[in-house]
């Protein structure tokens, strides 16, 4: 989803305005699968000709601009998705096609996220905010393989955009980079997840 030029303040109150920048960053696939292949599970390093290195929690602090040292990035899983869905995003999303089990389609998401007015309420500002911040999550911090569906978990620590900032969205970030990097080393390993603009960025 594009973000309304009024909520890049709130973006920068809640600690995504960095992210946002990176939402159009091309990824070059041959850096990351070089990397890749220099990827050591056993070590969570890269073995290079000089030595090893890593993404280290400052340099996702550096790059993305996002909090390390915060709250643990989790909440609740059982909850009534529809009706929170339309509390806190202002749309109703349909279960068992656009809201499968706690995760909501992107695409549906994108075609439906609240349209703002010339002089939108803080409500519908917020509403905007948060459906944004959902795609940045799954579009650029933690995408998985597929790409198309975020969780709706994250939803529940958007609820009060002023508490949002004081979770540790770096750190879950890296640890899903490692996680993905990981798997990818597996020779029948064909797409790989995780925050690839931060490998690029780093490298």
């Amino acid at each position: 989803p594009e973000s309304h030029p009024l909520n890049f303040h709130i973006l920068e109150e809640v600690g995504f305005f960095g992210v946002a920048n990176l939402r159009h960053l091309k990824v070059d696939h041959a850096l990351v699968t070089t990397l890749v292949e220099r990827w050591i599970p056993k070590t969570h390093t890269f073995h290079f000709p000089t030595g090893e290195c890593t993404i280290t929690l400052e340099d996702v602090a550096l790059q993305l601009d996002l909090r390390v040292d915060g709250l643990a990035v989790i909440g609740p899983i059982l909850y009534d998705w529809e009706d929170t869905c339309f509390t806190y995003l202002g749309v109703m999303p349909v279960k068992g096609e656009s809201l499968i089990g706690s995760m909501i389609k992107l695409k549906w998401l994108r075609e439906n996220m609240l349209e703002l007015l010339e002089e939108p309420s803080q409500e519908e500002l917020h509403a905007h905010c948060r459906a944004y911040i959902l795609g940045l999550i799954r579009g650029v911090l933690m995408p998985d393989k597929t790409g198309n569906k975020v969780h709706l978990v994250y939803l529940s620590l958007l609820i009060n955009l002023i508490r949002t900032r004081r979770y540790s969205w770096g750190s879950t970030c890296l640890a899903m980079l490692y996680r993905e990097m990981c798997k990818a080393t597996d020779v029948t390993s064909r797409i790989m997840g995780g925050c690839a603009s931060l490998l690029q960025s780093w490298a």
